[in-house]
């Protein structure tokens, strides 16, 4: 059975899509057949591997709703070994529709059974907020990745993510656990990147990864071309950088396995 990982933090702007893009793209180059699945209703994924959202209407809505199976859903991507569950606006309506569903936060982990044989890794892409979407995708999910933005009011906020982590386990999922901490958008010329790395550190311990995905404008384009950042721009800091990351997620679950 493949590992599925939750991309969560309810804070906007961390770097959750981006860092879901392209761990799962990396995967798959290191021959690790990948599925990303986003269930974000900004579809925000679905366009930076190149997906027109809009065009996609057999999405991950329909998953939810229990409407298609979960291999009508997933869509090959250029990349080889990624898979992608799109997503598109309609998602939005999904929270409402399931308010009164039977087994509501599970509808995602009952989608994905059929399918997590097929893969080594699936990605979750969730959205900024701890509503039925990020609730289904930690139900579904055996770890969580929190990425945190080196910014003043980074640790901001996380007290309540890691206390509905808490309650998953408790009531839904009780093999959740913290995969790890990605610090993003790191400056090191700056004293404030430096001091918000020693309070994340304090506050996570070994939990942290050692890779730090700098701030770096190429990661930023690559969206807009559709395509993650080692098809972008393989050279640049921040397809290094998350080339090391996956490195690390490969090898921290080599050693629990």
């Amino acid at each position: 059975m493949g590992k599925i990982i939750a991309v969560v933090n309810q804070k906007g702007g961390v770097g959750k899509t981006t860092t879901a893009v392209n761990i799962a793209s990396f995967l798959a180059s290191k021959g690790e057949k990948t599925l990303l699945v986003d269930i974000d209703p900004q579809g925000n994924s679905t366009l930076g591997l190149g997906f027109d959202k809009e065009e996609e209407d057999n999405n991950v809505y329909n998953l939810l709703l229990e409407e298609s199976p979960v291999q009508s859903v997933i869509k090959e991507t250029k990349i080889s070994g990624l898979s992608l569950i799109p997503s598109n606006i309609n998602l939005t309506g999904a929270e409402v529709e399931l308010v009164n569903a039977e087994a509501r936060e599970v509808r995602l982990k009952n989608g994905l059974r059929r399918a997590s044989n097929d893969f080594s890794y699936i990605i979750i892409d969730s959205p900024p907020s701890l509503g039925l979407l990020t609730l289904n995708a930690l139900t579904a999910s055996n770890s969580v990745l929190i990425p945190i933005q080196c910014e003043f009011y980074a640790l901001d906020g996380l007290g309540q993510l890691l206390k509905t982590v808490e309650a998953v386990r408790e009531s839904l999922n009780p093999g959740l656990v913290i995969e790890g901490v990605l610090i993003t958008m790191f400056d090191s010329r700056t004293n404030l990147s430096v001091q918000v790395v020693e309070e994340i550190k304090k506050k996570f311990k070994d939990k942290v990864y050692d890779t730090m995905i700098p701030r770096n404008i190429k990661l930023s384009e690559a969206p807009s071309f559709g395509e993650p950042i080692n098809i972008y721009d393989k050279s640049s800091r921040g397809s290094k950088a998350y080339e090391q990351l996956a490195d690390e997620i490969i090898k921290n679950n080599s050693i629990k396995v």
